[in-house]
């Protein structure tokens, strides 16, 4: 035997497209952070736009603009300039590449990647007239096929199939006979999905092509799971078989895979930062499976030594074997989402694809001489049966053959069968949406909405005459069963009567219509939205006669959420209001708000799975935090989703980040299944996604300016906790109070009247707080404590009191002294414009208090803390900006005020020089004293004579006095400054209530708002009068002292 030819090493080719703005993003005045040149793709951070990042690929498809819709439905181009990649386009390069590489015995795969929502199902299965890469590689396929004119080639045997896997399960979706959990994965891959429920069909164009795109052979929303295909770990997979029979009687065999992946980001998801439970969860096994085989592979091809590569640890990577580094030529096509809000995840598509395009295939033609050897066996069995005629009868010969004539009579009756049964179930696909299309034009129905939008649509519900109960059993001829959380055995009744439809719910059944529950019957209109048990969402479509051929696309799966958050008093307006100018909010505050209304479903599923079937008797509630907090410089903090979870039982409280509730919640959903296939659902405490060890849990924060300190002042305060909604938790009585080495309170002859002065010098301060009052935290529950904690400056240490229990008004009796040795320019700016912010934590039974030690602090020999020993302030120069005219007046007014502190500052220097040289009058002869004190004054000296200067003593005693003077003006200033700051942050703070659609409502909300405005101006007003006057009669008193001296 000759040598065999060694296979060619192929790299995985990759693609990215990028998709145009959906109408959310396009409401949200989103930005496009991608561009490209050419092959190179480059994406912009919008956070920082000098930072870019580019990579190179085999093709970039530019979809996102420059197109136009033609006559037909079809996006097309734009003009001849246009750079549009068009869905024929993408199948020229992409899909007429995999029947290229089929037509020669070939393996090909095509896989689809990136976020939800990102355009993977649009490139592949397409949107009404603009069809995709699956349904245009049938078309070609049975062409090519159908016109074939070649006698030397011979094609047969064409099948067809299509799988999804959801939870490490694999579901046919052409064969409804086959349950999940009936099929398994073979060693033979592509024998088992030929055996396992393919269609066979020869030449049948359009039957295959509307196959792929029928609703009925897409990946369902089953309402027995509990979240949508696309943002859970399923994927869609189509796979063709054919051969070609040559004049050589070689038979050569070729698979094509199409995959279209779930959402990248579940990948994110699954490595949740700081959950026990973070590891295992099989929702997420596929993906990140592949993820892992991807990266080991990408690490072979740079000949690093990789010692396994994971093939085995799911079905996914199972089925994709060959596609992957083995024998098949495989083209990724990475889908990219445009806006600035998914930026991390576009970046993270494009580094995962970056990997996968190092990945090397070995592919080989599939021929083997099959159908000759067939012919030489039919040969040798006719040769057998002339010498068995010649020879008479022989039983054991007889008996053999018959067995064999058995055997393929059964093989063929198999066949027959598999191939009946395949043209039923086709037959009663067709007769159902044929008698859907007829209902359509008689009833009103309920139309699904699903978050993937290819799979909207898909799901119509009849409300016919009569009465139609909704539920889990519907037992009336118009009943509608639905299953999945929150829907009872009688959930609710449509009664269509007299041209009008009304939903009634039954007793606890959850029905919201336009975002606002329905208890009573309800009178539905055209478009109306529903929302039946957790997560059941449909458009109602009303009598024929009312429908006008509108646009549904707008009513998509976030338009249900927004107005469900709406209605819960959550917008973006609330989260962020935008700075006066500006009409659309920031990015981060769009990913944010987009956060939130994809989490409140999941939030909704969490609460009823425990309440059934779980009896956990937990409360889940979706929070925005540090909605109203912020730092030290007074600047909002950055806004994030968390889910509060409250154990009713004993109170316990626990606060989840997104991504760990996220990640809990498919733990939930694997337990759920388990429920629903009535497999035992029992786990141990550590295995138990409901279970968490007991945390403290931040209450809120209480600000307090350090600005006093630089003018070596005592500050004595009682300032509010606030928590994330800007609600009080408790106050507190603090004080910060400038001290000597030993401890000793500076007294007013000590104020620093230009706090320039404290730079290169020591500088010891205290902080006392001594009470904290009306805690909400323990009225509550008074088995709780509570523990305050703060930091200083730069200190790398968070210093926290010792905890309190079942206190409401605990007396605190706390003091710590700190020391700067050397005061720096960054830690005089730190006082003047930052707060110290105080956090109160809460305490529950069974949980670890906070660390009370001092580990990482340096002492002086007196004993306090030592700060700025590095110099180092984190600065941010972020402008406190509103949305509120009155409010920019208002900044305008401190602006100007600081402007004229400035100059009050230049008057008091030049008073402390007058007062130095008039103080060394004391040190001088009677003679001199004229002279110095009228150059002073700028004036001329008077004539010498001892009545001028009788009074000479009383006067300098008067000057010397005026520094004291103006150092109390300066104290009252900051101390009512204090009072005016903390007016205008809960100015800042004050929102509407959640029923802001009530007219009286809101007019209460712009009465309190226009009276704190009031208020607040007037009590400003009054400060810089105050400190004015003060300033003017000190400055009259002195210049009148000095008038003793007359010419």
């Amino acid at each position: 035997k000759g040598k065999e030819k060694m296979p060619n090493l192929d790299s995985v080719k990759v693609a990215v497209r990028v998709r145009p703005f959906n109408q959310r993003e396009k409401d949200a005045g989103s930005q496009c952070v991608i561009s490209m040149n050419s092959n190179c793709t480059t994406i912009c951070d919008p956070r920082n736009p000098e930072n870019r990042k580019s990579f190179t690929f085999d093709i970039a498809y530019w979809s996102h603009s420059g197109f136009i819709k033609n006559a037909d439905g079809k996006f097309i181009p734009g003009g001849l300039g246009s750079r549009y990649a068009d869905q024929m386009k993408v199948f020229n390069d992409l899909g007429q590449g995999v029947l290229d590489n089929a037509w020669q015995g070939y393996n090909a795969t095509l896989l689809a990647y990136g976020q939800t929502g990102s355009g993977k199902s649009y490139s592949m299965i397409g949107y009404g007239a603009n069809r995709g890469i699956i349904p245009i590689v049938c078309e070609e396929l049975f062409r090519v096929i159908n016109n074939n004119q070649d006698k030397n080639k011979q094609y047969q045997q064409v099948s067809f199939s299509m799988l999804e896997i959801y939870n490490e399960q694999v579901k046919m979706l052409i064969s409804k006979q086959c349950a999940p959990s009936s099929l398994k994965i073979c060693v033979d891959v592509f024998l088992f999905l030929f055996f396992g429920g393919g269609k066979y069909l020869k030449g049948e164009t359009e039957g295959i092509s509307k196959l792929v795109t029928s609703p009925a052979t897409r990946p369902m929303p089953r309402t027995d799971r509990l979240n949508s295909p696309s943002d859970s770990t399923s994927m869609y997979l189509a796979q063709f078989f054919y051969k070609i029979f040559l004049e050589e009687n070689i038979t050569k065999q070729s698979s094509i895979n199409m995959v279209d992946l779930a959402g990248s980001e579940r990948q994110k998801v699954s490595g949740s930062e700081g959950d026990r439970l973070r590891e295992g969860t099989a929702v997420n096994l596929s993906l990140t499976t592949l993820g892992n085989v991807i990266s080991s592979l990408a690490e072979v091809a740079v000949r690093k030594r990789v010692l396994h590569i994971p093939y085995r640890d799911s079905v996914l990577t199972k089925l994709l074997q060959s596609a992957l580094g083995g024998n098949s030529r495989t083209i990724m096509m990475a889908a990219l989402s445009p806006a600035d809000i998914c930026y991390e995840e576009t970046l993270s598509t494009l580094r995962y694809a970056e990997r996968a395009k190092k990945i090397k295939n070995k592919a080989v033609v599939n021929k083997s001489p099959t159908e000759k050897l067939i012919k030489e066996l039919k040969a040798e069995n006719a040769k057998l049966l002339s010498k068995l005629a010649r020879l008479g009868s022989s039983g054991q010969l007889h008996r053999l053959l018959a067995e064999n004539e058995l055997q393929i009579q059964a093989i063929q009756v198999f066949w027959e069968q598999h191939l009946e049964e395949a043209r039923r179930e086709w037959e009663q696909q067709y007769a159902a949406i044929a008698q859907e299309r007829r209902l359509m034009q008689m009833f009103p129905y309920l139309l699904n909405v699903n978050e993937d939008p290819q799979l909207s649509g898909v799901i119509k519900h009849f409300i016919q005459d009569g009465e139609s109960e909704v539920g889990q059993s519907g037992t009336t001829l118009n009943a509608i069963t639905l299953k999945g959380l929150g829907i009872l055995d009688k959930h609710a009744t449509f009664t269509n009567t007299e041209n009008k439809v009304t939903i009634e719910p039954h007793g606890r059944a959850k029905v919201i219509v336009n975002g606002v529950s329905a208890v009573t019957k309800t009178q539905l209109r055209h478009l109306d939205r529903i929302i039946l048990g957790s997560s059941n969402t449909y458009i109602y479509i009303g009598f024929p006669n009312e429908r006008n051929n509108e646009d549904l696309s707008r009513f998509d799966y976030d338009f249900f959420q927004s107005e469900l958050a709406a209605a819960e008093g959550i917008n973006m307006d609330k989260l962020d209001p935008p700075p006066p100018g500006y009409h659309t909010p920031p990015p981060n505050v769009l990913a944010m708000f987009h956060d939130y209304i994809k989490v409140m479903p999941l939030v909704a599923e969490a609460n009823q799975m425990s309440e059934e079937p779980f009896k956990q008797d937990l409360k889940f509630e979706l929070q925005v935090k540090n909605l109203a907090l912020s730092d030290s410089k007074g600047h909002d903090l950055e806004k994030e989703i968390a889910v509060k979870v409250t154990n009713r039982t004993n109170n316990l409280v626990w606060v989840w980040s997104k991504a760990k509730f996220i990640n809990r919640k498919f733990l939930m959903e694997e337990l759920y299944q388990r429920y629903m296939e009535g497999k035992d659902v029992s786990v141990d405490r550590v295995s138990d996604p409901f279970w968490d060890p007991v945390e403290a849990v931040h209450l809120g924060s209480a600000h307090v300016w350090l600005q006093s300190l630089a003018y070596c002042i005592k500050l004595e305060e009682q300032v509010e906790f606030l928590n994330s909604e800007s609600n009080e938790e408790a106050m507190l009585q603090i004080n910060l109070v400038p001290c000597s080495r030993a401890g000793e309170p500076f007294g007013e002859d000590d104020i620093m009247i230009d706090p320039s002065e404290l730079l290169g010098n020591r500088l010891d301060f205290q902080i006392q707080i001594n009470q904290c009052l009306g805690l909400k935290w323990l009225k509550q529950v008074r088995e709780r404590g509570v523990q305050i904690g703060y930091r200083v400056y730069n200190c790398p240490n968070t210093f926290y009191m010792q905890p309190v229990w079942g206190n409401v008004n605990p007396k605190l009796h706390h003091v710590m002294h700190f020391t700067v040795l050397n005061v720096s320019q960054e830690f005089l700016s730190y006082l003047l414009t930052n707060a110290l912010v105080v956090d109160l934590w809460g305490l529950q039974e069974g949980c670890t208090e906070m660390d009370c030690s001092f580990q990482d602090v340096r002492f002086t020999e007196e004993g306090s803390v030592i700060i700025d020993e590095t110099k180092v302030l984190l600065s941010n120069n972020t402008v406190i900006e509103t949305n509120e005219n009155q409010l920019s007046e208002l900044y305008l007014k401190l602006s100007k005020l600081e402007k004229e502190m400035e100059l009050l500052r230049d008057v008091n220097r030049a008073l402390r020089e007058d007062n130095t040289i008039l103080k060394g009058m004391l040190k001088k002869p009677d003679t001199e004293a004229p002279e110095v004190i009228c150059s002073v004054m700028k004036r001329p000296p008077p004539p010498l004579g001892p009545k001028c200067w009788e009074d000479k003593q009383v006067c300098l005693q008067w000057s010397s006095d005026y520094d004291a003077e103006f150092a109390k003006a300066l104290k009252a200033f900051y101390q009512s400054m204090n009072s005016v700051r903390g007016q205008l942050v809960r100015l800042r703070r004050h929102r509407p209530t959640k029923d802001e659609g009530n007219l009286q409502t809101l007019e209460l909300f712009m009465e309190e708002q226009a009276q704190m405005l009031k208020d607040f101006g007037e009590q400003l007003e009054v400060c810089v009068n105050k400190l004015k006057n003060d300033v003017a009669t000190i400055v009259k008193k002195k210049r009148d002292s000095l008038g003793c001296i007359k010419p």
